[in-house]
């Protein structure tokens, strides 16, 4: 059998149908973000905050199905500090002996637990994180196309703007389909996504340029399938890798990070697509060619005649 390095798979020859799979994840990401919005965390919206301690180590998801049986609803729990110490999140607003009612819940399903402190985080807060956040996200892809622009060329840094800007936004788009719950954990992984997409673009963009410079034909298409086949292994060894750490994070990791987890999961997913037929495959329609790569030679200056 071939291996990936032999084999030759025709990536643009399918572009179109690549176009039309990403343009529909797009729609469907966009319409949920549009009609469903974003599950915000606690970070964004404010709540309540209840440390207790237990005598013992408690099960967290025990904790957690325990205050959802009785009423409450978007329960975070994490550990906090020793494995005794839980901290409970309540998206809700703050109330009068709140604290003394989550122990008091605690209590009746047989666990010893005391009441550390109960406090209330403000909208206001929520608010400054949420518009300082989403400016870092757009400081960073800013930063992100102007890289590009100077070490390569403005038709590469529209193309990996444009699949940056497409995992950031079906990563978001899923988060809202399926109302995961969003908070600076999560936000931090699509900070994550976005530099992983990059750089597994930057390879491709990379080997690219090297064999256009290199060919002698003009025919793109056909450049550009030899460039990604070159990279392919390289490309599918660290997703694969990353995949299996990822998830490792995600199915034994707790609380406290599964949908950071989940989110570089889709955000590895999505980019190692669009590394190929987002960024790489707009590159076509953007009309790259030789002479954008190769600067014009300098013309000899003019040799004065002689009298």
């Amino acid at each position: 059998m071939k291996s990936l390095k032999q084999r030759q798979f025709d990536f643009m020859g399918h572009r179109r149908v690549a176009f039309a799979i990403s343009a529909a994840m797009l729609l469907v990401s966009v319409v949920a973000l549009l009609l469903l919005g974003l599950n915000l965390g606690l970070d964004f919206t404010g709540g309540t905050l209840v440390e207790v301690r237990f005598a013992t180590a408690p099960v967290l998801a025990s904790v957690r199905q325990a205050l959802e049986t009785a009423g409450f609803q978007d329960v975070a729990v994490q550990t906090f500090g020793a494995s005794n110490e839980v901290l409970i999140r309540l998206q809700q607003a703050f109330e009068a002996g709140v604290g003394d009612q989550v122990v008091a819940l605690l209590q009746q399903a047989g666990n010893d637990v005391s009441l550390v402190r109960a406090e209330f985080v403000g909208a206001q807060v929520g608010g400054q994180l949420r518009d300082q956040s989403g400016m870092g996200l757009l400081v960073a892809l800013g930063i992100v196309m102007l890289y590009v622009a100077a070490r390569f060329q403005y038709k590469f840094a529209i193309g990996a703007l444009l699949a940056l800007l497409h995992d950031v936004i079906i990563v978001v788009g899923l988060f809202s389909l399926f109302q995961f719950a969003f908070d600076l954990t999560v936000l931090a992984a699509l900070l994550a996504v976005i530099g992983y997409s990059l750089n597994d673009t930057i390879v491709v963009y990379d080997r690219i340029r090297e064999t256009i410079r290199k060919s002698r034909i003009d025919d793109m298409p056909t450049i550009f399938n030899e460039a990604i086949n070159q990279t392919l292994s390289r490309t599918l060894a660290t997703s694969g890798t990353t995949l299996l750490v990822l998830l490792a994070l995600f199915l034994l990791g707790g609380d406290m990070i599964h949908y950071f987890a989940l989110a570089l999961i889709l955000g590895v997913v999505v980019g190692t697509f669009s590394s190929i037929y987002v960024a790489s495959a707009l590159l076509l329609p953007l009309k790259l060619d030789r002479e954008d790569l190769i600067p014009p030679k300098k013309e000899d200056p003019e040799v004065e005649e002689l009298p």
